[in-house]
């Protein structure tokens, strides 16, 4: 297959930005995409969109092209909920390696904080993922979902409350760091014990705020050298409702990520920078031990003792996360992968640590853990076989 790479990323601040809408965020983000990779809207020829509760359209890539002024012979849009960026990330791959495109846009943004309705609307919309028989008529939630797990997880492996809190302390120190992020005030695991409860046992700073924002790459096969590939991609679907999972310790994550090991010939010991989906900080630390980076149970432990630290461990969302730099839906997967490729291409400024990657993985997750998605990145591409 033809080696595809990451020539250029756009991220714009996420949070209350007053006056602009999805077209406008989108716009934006993929504009600086162009800047970064040095390129003009006319060498892009195919565009991958994600979808917006902002801005519901039945065909949202093809509206985005008309407004963004481009004209690719090839635009979808895709939803696969949280793991819709990693998902319209490997799709962009795919169209790039069998020769359907040289360069593909990815890009997804929206108001979803100052739209009309504001929160109480994502959060009713979002809400719609659960059974429409068996749990959404019990007035569930998002948080409620994740909280149903958490107990669950926290029984199982003894993962405190204030082992969660640790998460979201470590996200907001990231994001004190970044420009653009939503949310950057100093806070103490106190301060997460202390906050409103939401669904017990997540309180308020264990769930990502709703943001606007968007973000955007592009994905290409004339990538300049220093550019990282795509080396490996995978998904898992094994549940839509958490009414149906079946096992706490594979929701999908370690199968997605097996597939995208296996196609890249690497494994997850020589990953040396990750995104890791955290909506929620019950959301990051299942993902992590799933995934294998951390142990079952053991998630704060390696937190408190630097493993993720950006220098000197293996340097973990350093953006702040979706739970401090801020989640207006699709975009806010996508900012992991943003900031993963400023790690290995040099340019996480500040949050560089004293070597660059060369190896990056990132996943998202959909729904109630219940879509996955995996990306391997590197910097060289991979002629080895595929492990079995």
């Amino acid at each position: 297959m033809t080696p595809v790479a990451i020539e250029g990323v756009g991220l714009t601040p996420f949070g209350r930005l007053e006056g602009r809408d999805t077209l406008d965020l989108m716009s934006e983000a993929a504009t600086l995409a162009l800047a970064d990779a040095g390129l003009e809207r006319g060498a892009i020829d195919g565009l991958v969109t994600g979808y917006s509760t902002a801005m519901p359209h039945l065909m949202l890539a093809t509206l985005f092209a008309e407004h963004f002024g481009i004209r690719p012979h090839y635009a979808q849009a895709i939803q696969m909920g949280g793991a819709t960026g990693c998902g319209m990330v490997m799709l962009a791959r795919l169209l790039v390696a069998s020769g359907q495109c040289r360069r593909v846009l990815v890009v997804a943004g929206e108001n979803r904080l100052t739209n009309t309705g504001g929160r109480d609307s994502a959060i009713q919309t979002l809400s719609q993922v659960g059974h429409a028989r068996h749990e959404v008529p019990h007035g569930a939630t998002i948080p409620a979902y994740y909280a149903l797990l958490a107990s669950l997880y926290g029984n199982a492996y003894g993962t405190s409350e204030e082992d969660l809190a640790e998460v979201a302390v470590f996200m907001r120190d990231h994001a004190a760091r970044m420009e653009g992020a939503h949310l950057t005030d100093a806070i103490t695991v106190a301060d997460v014990m202390g906050s409103r409860p939401i669904a017990t046992p997540l309180k308020m700073m264990d769930c990502c705020p709703i943001s606007d924002g968007a973000t955007a790459l592009v994905v290409s096969a004339d990538a300049p050298a220093g550019a990282p590939f795509l080396v490996g991609s995978g998904q898992a679907h094994r549940h839509q409702h958490i009414s149906v999972a079946t096992d706490v310790d594979r929701f999908g994550a370690s199968d997605a990520a097996g597939r995208a090991f296996a196609e890249a010939g690497l494994a997850p010991e020589q990953m040396e920078v990750l995104g890791i989906y955290d909506s929620f900080t019950i959301t990051a630390t299942m993902l992590l031990e799933e995934l294998g980076f951390s142990a079952r149970g053991k998630t704060a432990e390696d937190i408190r003792a630097g493993r993720y630290a950006s220098d000197g461990g293996i340097p973990l969302n350093t953006h702040g996360g979706l739970l401090s730099y801020g989640h207006p839906g699709v975009a806010g997967g996508m900012a992991h992968i943003v900031e993963v490729v400023r790690h290995m291409t040099g340019k996480a400024g500040g949050r560089q640590g004293s070597r660059r990657p060369a190896f990056g993985f990132c996943h998202g997750d959909g729904g109630i853990l219940s879509a996955h998605v995996s990306l391997v990145l590197a910097m060289e591409p991979r002629t080895a076989e595929p492990r079995p």
